[in-house]
């Protein structure tokens, strides 16, 4: 399978939302009690102007053999610290979500959007790539492990 990474556009929309609504899902079946669903982070609207924001790259992953459907997308944001006495003023890329359709899942899609984002990233200046992955989803951090990320800090609760 040939795969390719480009900046997503608006044709993109409807494949993207989705693999918004798979990225829920597995947030719902994890934790119920904090994510509805099924439902997108992203209304089409709030996408379009997410899409047109230089600030906020996004990324698909389409199949480069067949239709270029869209197989996978990871959605970004640049983060500056700001004027801090505590920390150092290092540029960012956050990777604020990462999805490959279930149906694509084990082909390559995963590490062609990761290595894209991560070469983005160092060319546009950025000091390190960032995510979060949730507790309840352990495939998504053992496969962000396998593509040499290691974890900077860990939130914790406790429900009452």
């Amino acid at each position: 399978m040939s795969l390719s990474v480009r900046r997503a556009q608006a044709q993109d929309i409807p494949a993207i939302m989705a693999l918004l609504v798979q990225v829920n899902m597995v947030h719902h079946n994890g934790r119920p009690d904090l994510f509805k669903g099924p439902t997108t982070k992203y209304t089409e609207d709030e996408l379009r102007a997410i899409l047109s924001n230089e600030g906020t790259p996004v990324f698909v992953c389409v199949d480069g053999d067949g239709d270029g459907r869209v197989l996978g997308h990871g959605f970004c944001a640049f983060q500056r610290p700001g004027n801090t006495n505590l920390l150092c003023d290092n540029l960012t890329l956050y990777i604020d979500d990462i999805c490959v359709d279930k149906a694509a899942r084990g082909r390559g899609a995963g590490r062609a959007l990761y290595g894209h984002i991560r070469a983005f990233a160092r060319e546009s200046g950025c000091y390190n790539v960032t995510l979060n992955v949730w507790s309840c989803n352990p495939g998504a951090m053992a496969f962000y492990e396998k593509l040499g990320l290691v974890p900077y800090k860990v939130g914790m609760e406790e429900i009452l």
